[in-house]
């Protein structure tokens, strides 16, 4: 399973023959793609109108993951983690990130936040290719 990142999804949506949209279709069809809670929500409210009920429909037939109380727990001992290594993360991140270590899941993201949570040890990053 395969945590897909807004930025992906940002880069296949504008460039349908990219070699992120190619990659994507891939992991759609092997249906080997989950949704954080989160990505599902920038997805939709980045969307145009005309755009929204097609991507409803693509999204609706991938798991979508929530988080829970171990979730929360979980980001709050990264905040510390990263914080005594001198880094940073947004909340988003930080949520998706905890999102998919749950699920034993890798992140595909073009957002080089999350291969500094790789180099931490917080979240395995998923390499295209």
């Amino acid at each position: 399973m395969i945590f897909v990142d807004t930025s992906v999804w940002i880069a296949a949506l504008r460039a349908g023959e990219s070699a992120e949209a190619h990659r994507l279709r891939g992991l759609l069809d092997a249906q080997e793609v989950a949704l954080a809670a989160p990505v599902r929500v920038e997805i939709l409210s980045g969307a145009s109108r005309r755009d929204r009920p097609r991507l409803r429909r693509v999204l609706s037939g991938l798991p979508v993951f929530y988080p829970e109380e171990s979730t929360w727990l979980r980001i709050d001992a990264w905040i510390d983690r990263a914080g005594d290594a001198g880094e940073r993360f947004g909340f988003v991140d930080l949520l998706i990130g905890a999102l998919a270590a749950e699920q034993g899941a890798s992140i595909w993201s073009l957002d080089e936040d999350f291969g500094r949570m790789a180099r931490l040890k917080l979240v395995e990053r998923h390499v295209a290719g």
